[in-house]
């Protein structure tokens, strides 16, 4: 099956992963992927329908003359409603984005949440990281807040809620977000269900 040489190989490259702590975080993560994706209202085609609208979205955005260069634009899909943030430095870029966005197969509707402005420095950007993280530990500790339900995307302080929720369940992850400090406004891009 192995040769000796091959079998000590891939030992030592299996002790080095062990011992490293990257299994525990693979493992770690697969678990949560798998939660998530377990626990969504979504079916699992529509899942798969979103992340290759996100593709889709990104690529046509991708495809506006200047974009790639000077604008940070991010793309989110949750049940087909896209999600757009970041900053461009042109309004005429952002109605582009926008309707390039919305001729994508699958897209229900585009909320355009790009900022007019230069992209944000990396400063920003690993605050946002922070704000996220702190908001999803208030949001894990709540029982009214589904967290593996809905999806959260701080740009720029700014919190984006997308998901399929309740009215109590909205109002809950909104009031949590919007009680943490750093946070300059919270935005609703979520569907309300029975």
């Amino acid at each position: 099956m192995f040769s000796k040489g091959k079998f000590a190989t891939i030992l030592i490259i299996f002790v080095a992963f062990m011992q490293s702590g990257c299994a525990l975080m693979a493992v770690g993560t697969a678990g949560a992927a798998a939660t998530a994706s377990a626990t969504d209202r979504r079916t699992v085609g529509t899942q798969i329908d979103d992340k290759t609208t996100q593709s889709r979205v990104r690529s046509a955005i991708n495809d506006i003359p200047l974009v790639k260069d000077e604008a940070a634009v991010s793309v989110d899909v949750y049940n087909g409603q896209v999600l757009l943030t970041g900053q461009a430095p042109l309004q005429r870029m952002i109605i582009d984005i926008e309707n390039s966005a919305s001729t994508v197969q699958n897209v229900t509707k585009v909320h355009n949440q790009i900022r007019l402005g230069s992209p944000i420095p990396a400063t920003s950007t690993m605050n946002d990281v922070w704000l996220a993280s702190k908001i999803k530990t208030i949001m894990l500790a709540d029982e009214q807040i589904p967290l593996f339900k809905l999806d959260l995307i701080v740009e720029d302080s700014e919190v984006f809620i997308m998901g399929l929720l309740t009215k109590q369940e909205a109002a809950a992850a909104v009031e949590a977000a919007r009680n943490v400090d750093g946070v300059t406004k919270v935005i609703r891009v979520m569907e309300l269900i029975r």
